[in-house]
Order: structure tokens, then sequence, then C-alpha cells
């Protein structure tokens, strides 16, 4: 199957502007702008079912339909602050398929009747980000931004806006926070970005895989993208695939893809012939799936879609799927996950702030065989205590793997604390 959002890997040097016209470059912008009013643009995505690939899977086309007729003007921001643990596969469109993104981000624009549209990019992706504003440039100097867009009265200008290596800002309140040169803190809901968002105006906010598939859209129609994946979940998806596995890296493929495709064809197994123990398949913020003996078959023949992974007992989220093969034990998986997101905690909210501070003492406590099972219940409640009671869903993120670690695999905690 030819790549709809990776296509640098099937057409060399796509990233150069003359080849992405030479393939069909632009010519999605056009058919929007010149024969389709914005609502019509809104219809098809709404129709192709396409869902949020930065994590939430919300509706697309009904997310964009939340911004008020009443109060003018609209922006679109892209979320390129691709920093969850696991998830690369933003920066391979961004490097490699920089204009199909820009495409996306330009047709959004329109849709929702935004003159501006705003790119906000990690930190730590600076080469990328001047690549950007380079092709932006590019854009602007054929005619593809700026005024008077093939003729017509649409007017779009993009800017990029580089973020500071905050995880925080990956949420979208505190991204826009971040983006109008506040402290990048989140927000206190409602009201939603879509009526109070950037410089308090409505505001879309989608992650950079959705807006890449919105080209393809425009040129197939709704059906083009649901001749792939499930009824619920149509489209495909970059699964960024890492952790104990022979091939790691990212691969598209359609959504209701089981995880032994994933893992076993296109990922080439487990190296030194071990098994798996466990998959995070939404990275450090998803719940911890145990595979053993009894679970191997159902858990591999579950379709990665936003439906089905909850089977499971977790979630799809981004598809950073992260393999942990029989040579780890849990409690030293939720010592680094708890490490990562004390480190990130903005500090904003108390049971965030406080909870993952001492969350972090009693996970470093029990991987080094210091702590009783009486801790081990302590970290669970603890993260009970955190759960639900954020200003974001860090907070949440935070205690997913700490909770299904000691749920499913209480053995590993056994060997470290005596029994619990």
């Amino acid at each position: 199957m030819a790549h709809i959002l990776l296509r640098h890997r099937d057409i060399p040097d796509l990233k150069n502007i003359e080849v992405y016209k030479q393939h069909g470059g632009f010519e999605s912008l056009k058919k929007a702008v010149t024969t389709m009013q914005p609502k019509q643009v809104m219809e098809e995505v709404k129709a192709s079912g396409l869902r949020g690939r930065g994590g939430a899977g919300f509706p697309t086309g009904v997310k964009w339909s939340f911004l008020p007729d009443t109060i003018w003007p609209h922006y679109v921001v892209c979320n390129a602050d691709e920093s969850e643990p696991g998830t690369f596969k933003d920066r391979e469109i961004m490097e490699g398929n920089p204009y199909q993104f820009l495409e996306g981000v330009a047709i959004s624009c329109f849709a929702v009747g935004a003159t501006e549209g705003y790119i906000y990019i990690r930190g730590e992706y600076y080469p990328i980000a001047k690549q950007i504003e380079a092709c932006i440039a590019e854009m602007e100097k054929q005619g593809y931004l700026g005024d008077k867009l093939f003729g017509t009265e649409t007017s779009l200008r993009l800017k990029t806006h580089l973020g500071a290596g905050a995880y925080i800002c990956g949420e979208e309140t505190a991204l826009l926070e971040s983006l109008e040169g506040k402290r990048g803190q989140p927000r206190l809901r409602p009201p939603f970005p879509a009526v109070v968002g950037l410089y308090g105006k409505p505001t879309v906010i989608n992650n950079v895989e959705t807006l890449t598939n919105l080209p393809y859209i425009i040129e197939h129609g709704a059906a083009g993208l649901r001749q792939f994946g499930t009824e619920k979940s149509p489209g495909v998806k970059i699964f960024s695939l890492s952790g104990n596995v022979e091939r790691p890296g990212n691969y598209e493929l359609p959504l209701g893809t089981t995880f032994r495709e994933l893992i076993f064809t296109h990922g080439g197994g487990i190296p030194d012939g071990r098994k798996i123990r466990a998959i995070m398949p939404a990275g450090a913020s998803s719940s911890i799936i145990r595979v053993d003996d009894e679970s191997f078959d159902r858990v591999m023949d579950t379709p990665m879609d936003y439906e089905s992974v909850q089977g499971v007992g977790s979630m799809l989220g981004s598809a950073s799927v992260i393999i942990i093969d029989d040579s780890h034990s849990m409690d030293w998986v939720i010592n680094k996950t708890i490490d990562f997101f004390k480190h990130e905690s903005c500090g904003k909210c108390t049971p965030c702030r406080d909870g993952n501070y001492w969350m972090k003492h009693l996970t470093a406590r029990i991987h080094s065989g210091q702590a009783s099972a009486q801790d081990v219940k302590l970290l669970d409640n603890v993260a009970a205590q955190v759960y639900g009671k954020c200003l974001c869903a860090l907070g949440d993120f935070s205690t997913m793997a700490v909770r299904s670690a000691i749920e499913r695999f209480p053995e590993d905690f056994e060997k470290v604390t005596g029994k619990l």
C-alpha cells in the first residue's frame, strides 16, 4: 500500500516544493478555496470520520464545528510539541513531507474561516522549525499563502512558534498560554479553546498527523479515507514502535491492524528470542497491558483502534507503542515513568505537583529494594488520590502505568517488598 502520510518514503525529495507540486501538491488547497465553501470542507471532514491523531481521538470535523460564527477572528493552532515518550511520528512528517502538512494547516484555516494559523513546534525540534519556516516562505513566494489565494478573496498566513522543551505545553491550553508569551500552564475549563482560545478568540487546535490527512480527504473525498481502517476509527495511523523490538520505527498502517502484525510482521519480533511481557500502547501515559501465556493470543489479535485497545485495559492515544520484554521488572518501568512525570509537572495544581513528588519517592524506594508491602499500597493510594483531581490530563497520565503495574504484575512487587 502506498503511503498517505509518509509519502516521502515513496517519492524521493518530496520536501522540495517542485517535486511536491509534480505529485499533486496544493491541488487540494486549490480545490477547497476555489470550488468549495468552508462549511463544505468541514462537512467532508466530518463525513470522513477523521479523528484527532494527537491522543484524544476526538472527531476532527466535529471539533471544528464548535467554533461560534458570532465571534471573530478565528485561529488555527497546530500542536507540533511532540513530547510523549515513545512518539516520533510528527517529526518524520515535518522533516520528510512538510508541504503536505502545511497544505493541511491551510485547508483547516479555510474550513473554519481563519486568516492566521500558528504552528507550535517542540523546542528540541529547532532544525525542523527552521525548515518549516523556509517552506512557509517558499509557499508565500509561489502564491500558496498570502493575499487573494488562487484569485479569490481568501487570505492566509502561517507562523511558527518554538517551545522551550516543556512536556506540559503539549496540553492545548498550556500551549496557548505559551504561545501568548505566558508561563506554559493549563487553563481552567470551561471556557474551552473553541470559544475562548488564542488571544481570547475561538481557536481550533489540531495535531500534525491529523492535519496531514486533510489534503488526501479533499482530493479523494470522505469515502477515500474510509476505505482504510474500521467503521468507528477510519483511515491510516502512524504507529511509533519502540522498546524491545527488532525493527523500531514509524509504521503507517490502517487503524484496526493487530498488535501481532505490527510487532512481528513489521517490527520483526522480540530480540534474542525473549518473550513479550508488557505493552504500553500510548507511551508513558498509558496503562500497561500484561502479556503472558494465557493472554498472548487475545492481546496480539486485538485490533489497534480507539475502541478495541480499551478492551484489553489501555488506550491507543498517539499510538506510541512501547514493547517490554521479560528481562524487565515493572518496578523498574514505573520508576522511569514517574521520574519523567515528576520532572514535567508544571506545579500549578497540588494533586499533580505533590502527588508526583511522593510517587517518585515511593517508586525509587521500591525499585531499590528498601520498601515494604505497605509502601506499595501507599503508592497505589497516592496515585488514586491524584487521578481525576488535576487541571489537565498530565496528572491522570502519571498514574496510569503505576496503578496498572501494581494491579497486573503483583509478583514484581512481591519480589522486592515481600507479600502484598
